[in-house]
């Protein structure tokens, strides 16, 4: 990981201070975006309006619209969540050309159909220095790390594994252990947001040296949907605005992996009557549940415009 490094101090911890700035590199390729749903509940109105715009991107600009099944969680993914977004997107009038329903040159387009590309994409990292293996338990991260950030779904990590980066060669396999990326502390990764405008996020203040491989042998977000998203050409992520700092963990990916930067559009979060952000346990507002009451897509969009 060289080309990150500026300095080290006395006890060999790799110091870092300096900008990031990270621009995209497939502004001029043919448009390729992405539907990216997980299949742990049913759809709910803020994942329409976020497809939806993902949607009308594509046809704007006359590409390829992609549907990805990112089933990686095997305890949480669900056949029956599976069929229920390809049925209520497409209910909604979304078409895409590529998907686990329609096939297409990139597939499978399960993710769990898809570790052969994930455990090549782990050994690239562990093989460039940019992995360490973490070895401790849910009980000491709960006493030692810091709390997450609002909107953050992962507590910032101290660091007490990290000098055993110089132990990677000794596996061979990523089972066991949680692997963590070791990100630059103290540098600010920055980009530009087309829809929320200019980005900054320091590494190791904003987040931490965060997970890329899980213990229980599951590759783990971060690292997936850059590995996904590199192989599939996508050149540019619509989404929502919680993952606006994993945007900046999954750069800092990127450019270890030496991949195709996309653009990224991130969406507004809809919030219920209480303020709080749309999830999945929101039933009352999926779109299964609203089918069922008898909306029309169109209501289904209307509603969309007025929040």
């Amino acid at each position: 990981m060289k080309d990150f490094i500026d300095c080290a101090d006395a006890t060999g911890i790799i110091l870092y201070n300096r900008r990031m700035d990270i621009a995209s590199t497939t502004q001029q390729l043919p448009y390729r975006g992405r539907l990216a749903p997980s299949p742990t509940g049913l759809l709910h109105i803020g994942h329409a309006c976020t497809f939806w715009t993902a949607y009308q991107r594509a046809l704007a600009r006359q590409g390829a619209l992609v549907f990805r099944d990112e089933d990686l969680d095997p305890q949480r993914s669900k056949a029956d969540f599976a069929q229920a977004m390809i049925e209520d997107l497409r209910w909604l009038g979304i078409r895409w050309q590529e998907g686990p329903d329609v096939g297409g040159p990139f597939a499978p387009y399960q993710q769990s159909r898809r570790r052969g590309l994930y455990l090549e994409t782990w050994r690239r990292l562990r093989d460039g220095g940019f992995l360490y293996p973490c070895t401790c338990s849910r009980k000491e991260l709960a006493s030692s790390a810091a709390a997450p950030n609002e909107g953050d779904d992962e507590p910032l990590y101290p660091g007490r594994c990290r000098r055993k980066i110089s132990e990677t060669t000794r596996y061979d396999s990523p089972r066991g252990v949680n692997w963590r990326f070791l990100v630059p502390d103290g540098e600010t990764i920055s980009f530009d947001d087309l829809q929320q405008g200019r980005q900054q996020f320091a590494a190791g203040r904003d987040f931490g040296d965060f997970v890329v491989w899980r213990r229980d042998d599951v590759p783990a977000y971060q690292l997936a949907v850059v590995a996904d998203d590199a192989a599939m050409r996508i050149t540019e992520v619509v989404r929502g605005a919680d993952l606006l700092k994993s945007t900046a963990r999954q750069l800092l990916l990127i450019q270890a992996l030496a991949l195709p930067i996309p653009t990224y559009y991130h969406c507004r979060l809809l919030r219920d009557t209480e303020g709080t952000r749309l999830a999945k346990r929101h039933d009352a507002l999926s779109l299964r549940w609203l089918r069922e009451q008898g909306c029309s897509p169109q209501d289904v969009l209307e509603m969309c415009a007025s929040r």
